[in-house]
């Protein structure tokens, strides 16, 4: 089967041998196509992974062998998440499955830039569920991104009708921005290009090119979906005395929030990171209603492309790259 792997810092395409259940529990599928993630571009870009390592794990699949006490069969196409939490350890008790050592060791195999993956049977038990027809294959693949994005919705626990502020409008804060509107809260999305703000305002979202337009002190929450490290000063004067920071991406110098800003104004800066079980029913929820709308977000790409589509999303060329493996 074709792959696309990790060598010398680049992504390449190799043949390696099929997947195979080989007895185990679970499915082989079909990929028929994976978006792009933010954290496979960090792991090229900062060369955190091994050669031979296959990204990708936002798949649409169809499953072409099962060995499954799920009512999955042959021929279903399904979206999955690739970590599954063991729903029994500390973390899992107190919220952080994410955390979870079980979460951690958990994938997809061998990696959803593949023509051909395993799921194991915890994968289709816990994480998976059946693509709704109405959807297009490059919509469905936000299933797990939305996911993330659930959670640390749920994560923040905030007041009914509570005004927000998503910082950062990629294809991340754009569906963000939607769940939170969905959900009741008072949504504001920022972002420094215009064409970013314009979409957001086509899903009934109000949103701002220039942050000093913003009242200052003014937002219970700050949803920080900018890996920019400028963000991290406009989330400080924007949230309220008492407020939220919801740390929801990196930054290239790997920057603090005030300790004293943090101490004399009593916030709470709150980091979330990958979805929880619950989370990918809400997400799912979501997307088949519509109240996430996520039509023509993605760029696709054919498999062979896939060098383009790393290099388009690096360069910010496009919101989101999702790579088309079959039909």
């Amino acid at each position: 089967m074709k792959v696309a792997q990790i060598k010398n810092n680049q992504i390449i395409l190799n043949e390696m041998p099929d997947v195979t259940l080989d007895g185990r529990r679970g499915a082989i599928v079909e990929v028929l196509g994976c978006g792009l993630c933010g954290s496979d571009i960090i792991k090229l870009v900062k060369k955190t992974s091994s050669d031979g390592t296959v990204l990708g794990h936002e798949i649409v699949a169809r499953i072409v062998e099962i060995n499954s006490d799920t009512d999955f069969k042959v021929g279903d196409t399904i979206l999955s998440s690739h970590h599954v939490p063991c729903g029994k350890c500390v973390f899992c008790a107190s919220g952080n499955e994410s955390m979870c050592k079980h979460f951690k060791e958990t994938n997809i195999e061998p990696g959803g830039f593949s023509e051909k993956v395993f799921l194991s049977e915890e994968h289709l038990q816990n994480m998976a569920y059946k693509k709704p027809e109405h959807l297009s294959d490059d919509e469905a693949a936000f299933y797990e991104p939305l996911g993330c994005c659930v959670r640390a919705i749920r994560r923040a626990n905030l007041e009914q009708g509570a005004s927000v502020l998503v910082i950062g409008l990629g294809s991340i804060g754009i569906i963000m921005a939607q769940a939170l509107k969905a959900m009741g809260f008072d949504v504001t999305g920022l972002d420094l290009r215009q064409d970013r703000v314009d979409l957001l305002k086509t899903y009934g979202i109000e949103a701002v090119v220039n942050p000093s337009t913003l009242q200052p002190f003014n937002y219970s929450t700050i949803f920080m979906t900018s890996g920019a490290d400028a963000a991290i000063e406009t989330a400080l004067k924007t949230v309220r005395d008492g407020g939220k920071i919801i740390v929801f991406s990196s930054t290239p110098r790997d920057m603090g929030y005030a300790n004293n800003e943090i101490y004399h104004r009593e916030l709470t800066v709150l980091g979330s990171y990958s979805p929880a079980v619950v989370d990918l029913k809400t997400s799912l929820d979501l997307l088949a209603s519509g109240q996430v709308d996520v039509k023509n977000l993605s760029t696709i790409y054919d498999f062979e492309d896939i060098n383009q589509a790393f290099s388009d999303t690096i360069e910010n060329k496009i919101l989101k790259a999702y790579i088309k493996i079959r039909d």
